[in-house]
């Protein structure tokens, strides 16, 4: 027989094995029983290695049927299993009915044997990795064709392999139990059918056969598993997609209501009256004219000008009207005509692919008010479903790391035991033999003996060491003879003084100062350069080159080569050595220019002066190794989409080329060619999609095309994401080490305090040659000044000794850190300051808010120790109280001045006279305290910053047109001015010039009113003019204002300041992405450019730039560089910004690939290789960079929530507050009870209106509605709109008859509830919208204003409580941080505001062009803030920023007038352009990542606390709503009876569903008189159970009893007579003892056995029923105490 599969030892597979799995299955079959605590063990899971644990494996047993020693599978799932040479666990099936061979038949055990070998596996690989590439050829030779026949033989060869070796259909490890044997199995078939048939559809073919590519998944278990997890990760994104679908089903719906037809309306030029046409005539216009030939373009647009009949909309130019002509833009593609269309266009705008687009056509066609519809789409989609997917990838990622980490501790634990256990069971055997031995043995022989034992365990640990050495010992032998130089004393003495050299602390400090020079020599490469230039870098670089070549030789002297070569940076630094070498010897070599490249490799040298960088490169690749199956897929993915498109358009690009370019030729992005297929699909997964989508629906299928490119978003997006949450998980844990650092970075210190220590001793030598002071000057020191030299110093060192044991108090135990003064913390924080600044409670800054002397001043209390005389501050009311420490040091100093004589005594007059004016002065300086301190003041100061901030707006391009509200703003301006310095001088009198000036806030205030007074300036002279323009500066007052805006500010600063070292690390890896674009474009991007098209001559044209100029005779034709180029390092920072946002990168991209040379001119895709310059941008200096950014951000927020309690950072104290009763209110799901009415009429209609039945009804007539919208379409017949109309009327009229039973029922308490006045709204205006368009007509109503009224109510569906438990927990999140997005979103209103003034006062004149027209401009606020808007979202700004580049003569006109003002000229400012759109963007991307990460961790901590057995206040809630149904009296008891139904009727986590009377008896209730049970008893209990052994247990349940204490105090008082448990028992013992009496009468009672049985009959009954209860019960509590 065999062994059991439960032993660990391996045991080969008999036949007797197989009889024990035929008699289980039989077994299984007649008893329908199967064992269900056996799960399968992940260490033994198939694909894995066997661990060692379960001993050696011989040979016999390789390649070999063996049992299988996981239980799980060989007792339920019939199999066995196969080990291969390296372990790896086969399982296969042992029986089936169904075409498969016995386990013991040869032919299967030969084909289990090439199944399981390692080389059969390798040849499946290579033949999958050939075919991939051979897939990649577009026109392939004739030999191919013999390499896929024998592929194809090698495929077929593998599935008769699999199918006989695990059967057909055998179970889950046969032949057809893997999915991915479908997909081969199916490809190779049809490939058969395919190419050994008459059937002509190759192209059919090829594009199935690339299937096989996904075949690499299978062959490698690291991806398989991989794919298993995403697919799970999929399964929990179930609930965040219905929710995006359905989001966007109700948005498209929306948008057709607002934008339907509207983007058909262009200009059409109006015809003269002597033009005639006899064409038909779709306008109803006698003057009708062709649209194609007579709509108005803008010049370069493809389209025709959109407009709209709306004053805000888009206007015609002169001579041509709006009408509703033609086709939609973007060849029709783009429009809000159908459901289908506008559902695309809403997909487009959540993706935020080329959304300025779509925003610019909207606002042209419809109107800029319907800007709020982008800003609530935008929001809702780009920001709040990208946070849900984050977070749900963020959790089940952080899941599979926990789940991975226990599996990989329990498999250490394990190992770990069986090695001990094995271990003691060999020495005990040993030592029983040793001892026996001995025994027989002479103690010399013992002696002997244990010497052979030691010597045999210390060469077994040799062994060990020798087979753990990499190399073997004749290498390590080799490498110290030859590589280790120990010469003679001369070469000693040498390597001794150069060793001194090298570790000498000035040595690093010079080497790093190189480096850094060396950095900033190569930034200065610029084009064009002169001589005198090129020749100092290049002379620079042999200088470099020689220093670094000459470290590595003192390196190696010092150190020996063996030693050198040993350390990481060594080898770097030998091979940056190295090739500086090799450029400069094959320097005039052709091709090897791009040796220079490698220079860049000297700026990570680096990494070995500075931790940070070092720590974070490290980082970076250890996640890149731990993620690289994930890497792998993605590359794997992004393979397959770019064959398989390919294969599926090459060909239809080729023939209908003709549709999407005039001249037909192929555009550059196209899948004709694998490589530019590549390219696309890498655009695709990057976020740009829908141009390339435009040109693929030209070419091919719409349908086809759309289906590819989701699959592409939707894969490609969930693989990146996973990446992107993976690397911020490994770098949110990143911390600025500190205390780890090198002896290069230590000599770097010791470097620096000797120049410091030697600039002291210079300063101080020179100090002491200075005469000393008289002591005259020093009897004129007073009192106070002792007390304030000992506040400036000796205090102030007090003081911050006590910050930092108050601030280890905090960090210890943060619960008891007051919050209630967040207003009493600065802009910057300066604990040494907050000890000797006196400043009022509600205008300190202090962030130490545990400091007693800081409470005992903002208390207002009078305190009992003794008080400082005289103050740090010249003006404070304020007393400071002393400590003990401080007084002994003041008594201390003062007693030593006294002595020396410094003291002086007042006459009594003087005494008077002073103290009355000291009385005076602090009266005014107390009035002057309470007059700023008072709130109606800070309102008053409010609502003046707001006045002031709100004018900045008036002051456009038509303020000089408007002189009435011109005069009125210079006035404002002084009145404000005034005001504002007046303020200021009450602070000055309040807290003094020292308290001011500390202050964060305060010196805002000071710098805001300095603008004013310099504006003011301005104005009155001509030469100060330009001072005007700092006016938008006075916005900034507005932070000072406001805390919720203070708060946000604060919160930023802390997450972000932290992390500028890992800022630098990411600028640094920019700059070797720019250097190397200098090196490769610098001068490359000029072309010669035909002025009358504005495009680039051919290259069969102009080859160069002489021949440009020389191309015609008169005139010379320009020779222009593109407006973003590698020119420069700065330049090439911009450039690589724009390839970052995605916005201008096309063209950058375009202008390189086409680049031939300096002064050449560009050729199309002359050097398409190009693109990977750029590829390996987006991944190493954007990706990257950008996760290590977030998650450094990340774990700087966390670290500050802990410190501030687990609170949002972002919300002040108040809303701390609210945001726990939204919290609350959120998770109460019993809405407001209504009183059932007495009336039996409104009774029956109260209870027909509160049944659920009844809200599911009126959910589905919100559904059915919404699909009358999506059913309409523009252009529409007359029918389908009568019908529309109908369903509208048919709606409204149950939507009211709604509304009037919910009146009748609810009587007044209807309006209490706010859905119900929702719904009445909506009645009403429905009501309203169908008879308005009767009686006045439809041009005043649009008739889909009834529909969208009518779709409001789609809201209903996302109501907490009452829509679907799916949406209720995603969008619970969003209301729990409505209070921090809401303050974080009055800082981004706050900074477009700012910008947008900026905006107006620099760029208000720009020329119209590219991303500037008439409608986004910098002309008027609105406008500007349209654009900011656009800048916000990553959009459209490189258009505007190349508006803003024409500052030149060719460009723009700068004497152009400017009708209505007095500015002349329409040029840009390029410098001041790129400070704005540059500035702007790095400030909103900081605030807006900062958003995404509340939402996130928000949803994370509500999940977090799903998952922990916690109670809530909430739940204690429900449970007395259910109590009350049991105790209607409010009793505080209900009967025993109950309790079971009491349990069952709880909401979880207290819910114990039925039965469960036996867990009840088991908690011991105590019970009183009639067997009740009290309220408090049942809940302490049910608590303690959902709890368990919790740390926080005794905690909650004595704050339970506290509370429930306080709430009634009048308790019913009770004694206790029993339990639940005795009550059990007493059951139990009286049954015993009736059986005991019922058997004693029985044989006592033999003549009358009738009346036995009637009187024991019924208690029998009862007995053994409560019995057999009873037995029940204790089984159950048994199983439960096991579990």
């Amino acid at each position: 027989m065999s062994a059991s599969p439960e032993s660990k030892d391996l045991v080969p597979f008999t036949r007797d094995s197989l009889e024990l799995i035929k008699q289980h299955i039989a077994k299984k079959h007649k008893e329908e029983h199967e064992e269900e605590d056996l799960k399968p063990n992940p260490d033994l899971k198939a694909g894995k290695e066997l661990p060692f644990i379960y001993g050696n494996l011989s040979r016999g047993m390789v390649s070999e049927p063996l049992d299988d020693v996981d239980p799980y599978y060989y007792v339920k799932k019939n199999t066995f299993m196969v080990l291969n040479k390296e372990r790896t666990i086969f399982r296969l099936n042992a029986y089936s009915i169904f075409c498969t061979l016995s386990p013991f038949s040869p032919i299967r055990r030969t084909t289990i044997k090439v199944l399981v070998h390692p080389i059969f596996r390798l040849l499946i690989l290579v033949s999958v990795l050939i075919d991939c590439i051979l897939m990649t050829l577009n026109n392939p030779p004739e030999w191919v064709l013999a390499i896929e026949n024998t592929l194809l033989g090698i495929y077929t060869f593998e599935i008769l392999v699999k199918i006989i070796a695990r059967g057909v259909w055998a179970g889950p490890f046969s032949f057809l139990g893997d999915l991915w044997n479908w997909l081969d199995f199916s490809v190779t078939s049809f490939e058969l059918i395919i190419r050994y048939s008459l059937l002509n559809s190759s192209p059919m073919f090829k594009t199935v056969r690339t299937l096989r590519i996904l075949k690499i998944i299978p062959l490698n278990q690291g991806l398989n598993s991989l794919v298993e997890t995403l697919i799970h990760c999929v399964k929990k994104l179930f609930g965040a997609i219905t929710l995006t679908v359905f989001s966007l089903s109700i948005f498209s719906a929306i948008g057709m209501g607002l934008f339907m037809g509207n983007l058909k309306h262009k200009c059409l030029r109006w015809p003269q009256e002597h033009e005639n046409e006899t064409q038909h005539n779709r306008t109803g216009n006698p003057y009708y004219v062709r649209e194609t030939e007579n709509f108005y373009y803008l010049e370069g647009d493809r389209d025709a000008l959109l407009c709209g009949n709306r004053t805000d909309a888009g206007q015609c130019p002169e001579g041509y009207v709006c009408a509703k002509e033609g086709i939609n833009p973007d060849r029709g593609f783009t429009n809000f005509d159908n459901f289908g269309w506008s559902f695309f266009a809403l997909f487009r705008l959540m993706t935020q692919d080329y959304p300025e687009a779509l925003y610019h056509q909207i606002l042209y066609a419809s109107g800029k008010i319907h800007m709020i519809f982008f800003v609530v789409a935008s929001f809702w989609f780009a920001f709040y479903m990208a946070s849900l997917f984050l977070g749900i990838l963020t959790m089940a990622f952080e899941k599979e790391k926990q789940t991975i980490a226990k599996k990989t501790k329990m498999t250490e634990t394990k190992s770990q035991q069986t090695i001990k256990e094995h271990e003691e069971g060999i020495e005990g055997a040993e030592t029983k033999t040793t001892q026996i031995e001995m025994k027989k043995r002479s103690p010399t022989s013992m002696n002997t003996s244990l010497d052979v034992l030691e010597e045999t365990t210390l060469r077994d640990k040799k062994k060990l060491k020798k087979s753990r050495k990499k190399c073997p010992l004749c290498w390590h032998k080799f490498t110290r003879s030859l590589l280790i130089w120990n010469c003679c004393p001369c070469w000693l003495k040498l390597k001794e003084f150069f060793h001194r050299i090298t570790t000498d602390p000035f040595a690093d400090l010079f080497i790093m100062i190189c480096i850094i020079l060396n950095i900033l020599f190569l930034a200065l490469e610029h084009y064009p350069m002169s001589k005198k230039t090129s020749s100092l870098l290049s002379i620079g670089n042999l200088v470099f080159i020689g220093i670094f070549t000459a470290e590595m030789i003192f390196k190696i002297v010092a150190m020996h080569p063996y030693g050198y070569f040993k350390v990481g940076w060594n080898i770097f630094d030998s091979a940056i050595v190295f090739l500086g070498l090799a450029e400069l010897y094959l320097a005039n070599i052709k091709g090897m220019a791009l040796l220079r490249s490698f220079r860049m490799l000297r700026i990570f040298k680096l990494g070995k002066y500075w931790p940070t960088f070092e720590i974070l490169i490290l980082n970076l690749i250890k996640s890149l190794v731990v993620l690289k199956n994930l890497v792998l897929l993605l590359f794997t993915f992004i393979f397959f989409s770019a064959v398989f498109g390919t294969k599926l358009f090459g060909k239809s690009y080729k023939d209908c080329v003709c549709h999407i370019d005039k001249d037909c030729l192929l555009p550059r992005w196209h899948m004709n060619d694998f490589f530019h297929s590549f390219l696309n699909v890498f655009r695709i997964v990057c976020g740009e999609w829908i141009e390339t989508l435009w040109d693929c629906m030209e070419v091919s299928s719409q349908s086809l095309c759309i289906s590819f490119y989701m699959m592409i978003i939707l894969t490609g997006n969930l693989l990146i994401l996973y990446l992107f949450v993976a690397l911020v998980s490994s770098f949110s844990s990143y911390k600025d080490v500190t205390t780890e650092k090198n002896n290069e970075n230590k000599n770097i210190q010791r470097a620096m305090l000797r120049i410091k220590k030697g600039i002291n001793y210079v300063l101080l030598k020179g100090s002491c040659k200075k005469q000393n002071l008289p002591k005259e000057t020093m009897d004129c020191a007073n009192d106070t000044y002792i007390t304030e030299n000992i506040s400036d110093h000796t205090l102030s060192e007090l003081s911050n000794t006590q910050d930092l044991l108050q601030d280890k108090e905090k960090s210890n135990d943060t619960e008891k850190t007051p919050l209630t003064e967040n207003e009493n913390q600065s802009l910057m924080p300066s604990p040494s300051v907050s000890e000797t600044i006196p400043i009022a409670s509600g205008e300190s800054y202090i962030e130490n808010l545990n400091n007693k002397e800081i409470h005992s001043k903002s208390g207002g209390r009078e305190s009992k120790e003794k008080i400082k005389p005289s103050s740090s501050s010249e003006c404070s009311t304020v007393d400071i109280a002393l400590s003990e420490e401080e007084e002994m040091v003041y008594e201390h100093e003062k007693s030593r001045y006294i002595k020396s004589g410094f003291g002086q005594r007042s006459s009594p007059g003087k005494i008077s006279r002073e103290s009355q004016k000291g009385k005076i002065w602090q009266n005014i300086r107390k009035t002057c305290c309470k007059i700023v301190e008072n709130n109606w003041f800070r309102c008053f100061i409010g609502l003046v910053t707001l006045l002031s901030t709100g004018t900045l707006a008036f002051e456009d391009i038509y303020i000089d047109q408007r002189k009435t509200i011109k005069i009125l703003l210079e006035y404002a301006d002084m009145i404000f001015t005034y005001i504002f310095i007046l303020e200021m001088l009450l602070k000055w009198m309040a807290y003094g010039f020292k308290a001011y000036f500390s202050n964060g806030w305060y010196k805002l205030d000071f710098m805001v009113v300095i603008v004013f007074c310099l504006s003011l300036i301005g104005k009155t002279q001509e030469e100060l003019k330009p001072l005007t323009s700092i006016k938008f500066l006075r916005a900034l007052r507005v932070l000072s204002q406001f805390e919720r805006i203070k708060v946000v500010v604060r919160a930023l600063i802390q997450t972000t300041l932290p992390t500028l070292n890992v800022f630098l690390v990411c600028l640094m890896i920019w700059l070797v992405f720019s250097i190397i674009g200098v090196h490769l474009f610098a001068g490359t991007f000029y072309g010669c450019i035909d002025p009358t098209s504005g495009e680039r001559f051919p290259v069969f044209e102009v080859m160069n730039k002489s021949e440009c100029e020389n191309l015609l005779s008169n005139e010379t034709m320009p020779w222009e560089n593109a407006k973003m180029n590698f020119d420069n390092v700065g330049n090439g920072f911009l450039s690589l910004l724009q390839v970052a946002t995605f916005n201008g990168w096309i063209s950058i991209m375009n202008s390189a690939i086409d680049s031939v040379g300096v002064n050449m001119q560009p050729s199309l895709e002359n050097n398409r290789y190009v693109y990977f310059y750029f590829l390996s941008f987006i991944i190493f200096g954007l990706f990257l960079p950008l996760s290590m950014l977030i998650g450094a951000i990340i774990a700087n927020f966390n670290k500050h929530k802990v410190k501030q309690g687990g609170s949002n950072i972002f919300i002040t104290v108040k809303q701390k507050k609210q945001y726990r009763a939204l919290k609350r209110l959120m998770y109460e799901d019993a809405p407001i009870p209504v009183p059932r009415p007495k009336n039996k009429f409104q009774g029956f209609i109260f209870d027909l209106v509160t049944h659920p039945v009844f809200n599911v009804i009126i959910m589905v007539l919100i559904c059915f509605q919404e699909i009358t919208i999506m059913i309409q379409s523009d252009e529409q017949s007359l029918q389908m709109d009568i019908a529309v109309f109908w369903f509208e009327l048919i709606f409204v009229t149950l939507y009211s008859g709604e509304c009037i039973l919910k009146l009748i029922s609810f009587r007044c308490y209807y309006f209490t509830i706010i859905w119900n006045i929702f719904d009445f709204m909506v009645v009403i205006f429905s009501i309203t919208g169908l008879m308005v368009p009767l009686t006045i007509g439809y041009y005043v109503v649009p008739p889909s204003l009834v529909q969208l009224i009518l779709l409001s109510r789609v809201i209903h569906i996302l109501r907490l409580g009452q829509g679907p438990q799916v949406f209720r927990n995603l969008i619970l999140p969003l209301m729990l941080s409505l209070p921090a997005l809401l303050n974080i979103g009055l800082l981004i209103f706050l900074v477009m505001f700012i910008y947008a003034i900026f905006g107006m006062y620099n760029f208000a004149y720009v020329k119209k062009e590219a991303g500037i027209d008439d409608m986004f401009n910098f002309e008027t606020f609105g406008s500007s803030m349209l654009c900011l808007f656009q800048v916000t979202i990553f959009a459209g700004w490189d258009g505007m920023l190349n508006a803003i580049f024409n500052s030149k003569w060719s460009d723009c006109d700068p004497d152009k007038i400017n009708p209505g003002t007095q500015v002349r000229g329409d040029c840009g400012n390029p410098s001041v352009g790129i400070f704005y759109f540059v500035s702007y963007i790095l400030i909103s991307w900081l605030i807006i990542v900062n958003m995404y990460i509340v939402v996130i961790m928000e949803f994370l901590s509500i999940a977090s606390k799903k998952k922990a057995r916690t109670l809530s206040e909430v739940d204690f809630r429900k449970f007395f709503q259910v109590w009350k149904r049991f105790d209607p009296d409010s009793t505080q008891y209900i009967d025993s009876s109950k309790l079971s139904d009491l349990a069952a009727a709880l909401d979880p986590p207290l819910c114990m569903a039925k039965p469960n009377k036996g867990q009840l008896i088991a908690m011991d209730l105590p019970m009183a008189v009639g067997d009740r049970i009290h309220c408090l008893d049942i809940l302490l209990a049910l608590t303690k159970r959902v709890m368990g052994k919790d740390v926080k247990m005794e905690k909650v349940l004595s704050e339970i009893e506290s509370g429930f204490m306080l709430a009634n105090p009048f308790k019913i008082t009770y004694e206790p007579i029993a339990t639940t448990l005795k009550r059990k028992q007493e059951a139990v013992s009286a049954t015993i003892i009736q059986r005991a009496y019922k058997s004693y009468r029985l044989r006592q009672n033999d003549k009358n056995p009738s009346d036995v049985h009637k009187i024991d009959g019924d208690s029998n009954v009862e007995a053994s029923s409560e019995g057999i209860y009873f037995e029940k019960a204790k089984e159950k509590s048994t199983i439960q105490s096991q579990i």
